[in-house]
């Protein structure tokens, strides 16, 4: 049946009819406009300010007359392109119309009916009427004051639109129908109080976000409709009624000093900085690990009031909520700081009390050690550092405070530099924004030599790195590297009344501090920005689901533009340009991807099968060797790699660092920890205990010649304190693989399912690979080794081997048997021994069950008999890489025993 087949007016034409009279029944003088009100010119371009970035924080209602939306003095132009017609499907409505846009450099599309011309002209006539009425609510009071600020409105009509509707223009009009609109839209835009109306807004798709350069391209925009009642996300949930899951709980505190030794008062505490850059605008967003409360000894929600309670540039959320009475298995578990979407730092070092730490490693605190001027005959040079870079000036000792940049391995002038890493800010910079995933931070390696800086008068001056600057000299009054809870050893004592930070824990005059070796990494342009958005994405996902919570009124985050940012001019050639590639750990609970992402576990595997020569491994758990237990297969890439070469018979190296003992309190000594055992169960495991181990599998082909292949060592160091010879382990807390001097792998995962499988615990790290290179030697051959990656070896090399600022010995080919069996080898050997002459120190393989482990300890040591003697002996340590007790325990079962709560918990936690 045609339309035209019906009684009375056809359909159409009624509603065109109806259409017209609404239009007409409002006043159409109320439209009139001052031609000096057309603030903008189609044809003339004029030079604006750009929207800062900025504005993203400072939202108003989307319904505002007030929000800055369109970049002044700028036209917008107009152009409807293309006219679509679907005659069938679209009776009412046929034509859908295609409209270009453009505002300075912003040029977007969007499609439109006749309808939704219709919608917009009705609600602009509505909103001229509605203003002249005086209405009692306040909303409307304050619409007619700005109403009313603006110039009278006299003179020409504002275009009216085409009365006849879509479905009566015939398609040889369509051309006409084009210009119709068109000329409308122009008229309406060059309007100011029709261009900014809501109603507009939505039809041309813009907000206050559109045209802010920061951001990129404008893209395809409008509001999503949620269903009300929130979302649930399915989480993994363990009930706890014991301390167990502290263990593995970082402690994040703001009152951490960035600079050491504290000279300045509180100026370089982190919550000072903070509190410092928020009050120049800055604006600071924080993610912390909520911990449970009854479970855990983390105390987020101090540090969250504390930062919140600074300035209200400050925004804090803690992540995950948890139900009453459980707890989450899993943590977040990565450290990165993001400032301007455009520098990233990133690495395993956490903001957080006796993290910092510099490569003398020391022991003792200055300045606080010696109650009296005794003599120790500990304290002759051979066993101290020595002093480098400090000067005397009145008596009072000044100090060269220098921080490396890992790029290249050159130093930086003395300045606003942190002693475990530097904060670019700019100061006048108001735009700033820092970001920060807590507990985070870094720890730069420095350089091995000295540099020599010339000074103004022409003179010449040595600066050092920061591991160097200080060596046996003590410092006087309160000047401490450590204050309060900073100075701890965790498997001592571990943490307790975190409010209280200034209050030492533990007796500094009886008990070494627990040295901390790690590193981290600095990124700039587009991987620092794919950081920068790991974050956004994590905030704005904990944002929504955030319950009966403060943070739902936050503002959601926004990427940047994908242009590369200049590099700050401090960085100028101190850089290494490099492909570089974000890795991450993330799933469903950690940030709301339906699919789980391991790409740091792949990244490893990557690597580890191309590589051609050596794999240089750093890391706090080496938990691998994939079976029903364990699923991450980086032990078992290792095996497949080493038997490789074996069958080819070539050289090739694996060189594993890690800390001797597990990061737990408990005392092994007695026999107890079962914390300690539990990982020390599995990382045997790994090495060399059981059928799936590396080092029993290597056996089953080549016998003992497995170590020409592969090496596991820890770090152990010395010093006096308060007259007593001390020894302790040094925390290998670093994510690190070094592969062919040509590739890099760091970050804050560590080797075991918790960090690699993604659906655990949340990490970030990236993937190095060199562009630019150097030469340099590999198995007594000339070799292009990549220019970071080279001297992030050699200084780690330098460090744990007591070669820093010493290039007698040549360390420049790592696979080599010089190197490997007369220098790495032999000196892990032989500082292993000497510290167990000298301290009868743990673990050991002189103790293979717990009734020799009894024997042992019930014995004397030489520092306690003889001390003259131990310090002889002491002489013969270098560095601090000593051999790893691949025997100790090996006679007993370290797995926990099923009647202690360590038994009871799912093997999942500790693996």
């Amino acid at each position: 049946m045609s339309l035209r087949g019906c009684q009375g007016p056809p359909k159409l034409e009624r509603l065109e009819k109806v259409m017209s009279q609404f239009s007409g029944s409002l006043d159409q003088d109320d439209l009139q406009d001052d031609p000096q009100e057309l603030d903008l010119c189609g044809d003339k371009l004029m030079e604006a300010r750009d929207i800062s970035f900025q504005a993203i924080y400072n939202f108003l209602p989307f319904k505002s007359l007030d929000c800055v939306i369109f970049l002044e003095e700028v036209p917008i132009l107009v152009q409807v392109t293309e006219v679509e017609r679907f005659t069938s499907t679209r009776v009412l409505n046929p034509n859908l119309y295609t409209i270009e846009l453009s505002h300075r450099g912003f040029k977007w599309k969007v499609k439109r009916r006749f309808k939704h011309f219709l919608a917009l002209n009705q609600e602009l006539l509505k909103f001229k009427a509605l203003l002249k009425i005086p209405l009692p609510s306040q909303i409307h009071s304050v619409k007619r004051k700005s109403f009313k600020g603006r110039k009278r409105f006299n003179g020409g009509h504002l275009p009216s639109l085409p009365r006849r509707p879509d479905a009566l223009v015939k398609e040889e009009q369509l051309t006409s129908r084009k210009m119709q609109l068109e000329d409308y839209l122009r008229n309406i835009l060059k309007r100011p109080l029709y261009r900014i109306h809501p109603a507009t807004l939505e039809f041309l798709e813009v907000s206050q976000i559109s045209f802010i350069q920061d951001l990129g391209p404008k893209g395809l925009e409008g509001l999503i409709l949620k269903k009300s009642g929130g979302n649930t996300f399915p989480v993994c949930y363990w009930c706890g009624s014991n301390s167990v899951c502290y263990r593995w709980s970082k402690r994040l505190s703001p009152e951490v000093f960035l600079k050491r030794p504290v000279v300045n008062g509180n100026m370089w505490r982190l919550d000072h900085v903070l509190k410092r850059k928020a009050q120049q605008g800055v604006k600071i967003f924080v993610l912390l690990y909520k911990e449970v409360e009854v479970v855990m000894g983390l105390n987020s929600e101090y540090t969250k009031k504390t930062l919140m309670g600074l300035h209200s540039n400050i925004r804090v959320i803690r992540h995950p909520d948890h139900m009453p009475s459980t707890a989450l298995l899993w943590a977040h578990h990565e450290k990165s700081v993001v400032i301007d979407q455009s520098l990233a730092f990133l690495g395993g070092i956490d903001l957080a009390y006796g993290r910092w730490d510099d490569s003398q490693h020391r022991l003792t605190d200055v300045g606080s050690v010696r109650r009296s001027p005794q003599h120790s005959p500990a304290q002759s040079p051979s066993l101290t550092h020595q002093s480098v870079g400090t000067v005397e000036e009145d008596g009072v000792m000044k100090f060269s405070v220098v921080v490396e940049d890992i790029q290249n391995g050159s130093v930086e002038d003395p300045g606003e530099k942190c002693g475990s890493f530097t904060l670019p800010i700019v100061e006048e910079q108001r735009e700033t924004n820092l970001s920060l995933t807590l507990p985070t931070g870094r720890l730069l390696r420095t350089p091995s030599e000295e540099k020599s800086r010339h000074n103004s008068d022409g003179t010449e001056s040595k600066t050092c790195s920061l591991r160097s600057y200080i060596g046996s000299t003590e410092l006087c009054g309160d000047t401490r590297f450590w204050h309060g809870k900073d100075y701890c050893n965790f498997i001592l004592k571990d943490w307790v009344k975190l409010n209280k930070p200034f209050d030492d824990f533990i007796d500094r005059y009886k008990t070494p501090r627990m040295p901390w070796h790690d590193t981290g990494i600095l990124v700039h342009g587009k991987a620092a920005r794919d950081i920068a958005r790991h974050f956004i994405q994590r905030w704005n996902f904990t944002k929504l689901v955030k319950k009966r919570s403060g943070a739902t009124c936050y503002p959601c985050l926004l990427p940047k533009s994908l242009s590369a940012p200049m590099l700050p001019a401090e960085y100028e050639g101190k850089s290494t340009q490099a492909n570089i590639q974000v890795l991450r750990s993330v799933c469903q609970w950690s940030i709301g991807s339906k699919v789980h992402e391991e790409s740091i576990h792949l990244a490893y595997i990557s690597a580890i099968q191309n590589s051609k020569h050596f794999i240089y491994i750093e890391n706090q758990f080496f938990i691998s060797c994939a079976d029903k237990t364990i699923h991450n297969s980086i032990g078992d890439a290792l095996t497949k790699r080493i038997l490789r070469a074996h069958r080819e018979k070539k050289k090739f190296r694996v060189y594993v660092v890690m800390p001797l003992l597990p990061g737990f309190e408990g005392d092994i000594s007695s026999g107890g920890g079962q914390a300690i055992k539990a990982i020390m169960y599995f990382n045997y495991r790994t090495m060399c205990r059981g059928e799936h181990s590396i080092i029993e599998r290597l056996k089953c082909v080549m016998a003992d010649c497995w170590i020409k292949y592969i090496s596991f060592c820890g770090l152990r160091t010395h010093a006096d304190l308060d007259g007593r010879l001390v020894t302790e382990l040094i925390y290998v807390h670093s994510k690190l693989m070094i592969v062919d001097d040509c590739t890099v792998i760091t970050g804050s995962a560590n080797i075991n399912d918790r960090s690699m499988l993604g659906k655990r615990d949340s990490e970030m790290a990236v993937v190095v690979e060199d562009t630019e290179f150097q030469p340099s030697v590999m198995d007594e051959k000339s070799y292009q080794a990549g220019r970071f990656a080279l001297s992030l070896r050699e200084e780690c090399f330098r460090l744990v081997l007591g070669l820093l600022g010493d290039n007698s010995i040549d360390i420049s080919d790592p696979i080599s048997d010089r190197f490997y069996k007369e220098i790495w080898m032999v000196t892990a050997a032989k500082n292993a021994s000497v510290y167990d002459k000298v301290f009868r120190c743990l673990p050991t393989d002189a103790v293979l069950n717990y009734r020799i482990l009894r024997d042992y300890m019930s014995r004397p040591c030489m520092a306690a008999e003889d001390p003259a003697q131990a310090c002889a002996e002491l002489k013969k340590i270098q560095g601090f890489l000593v051999q790893f007790p691949l025997y100790f325990l090996s006679e007993e079962n370290l797995f926990p025993s099923f009647n202690s709560k360590e038994g009871i918990m799912p093997i999942e936690l500790w693996t």
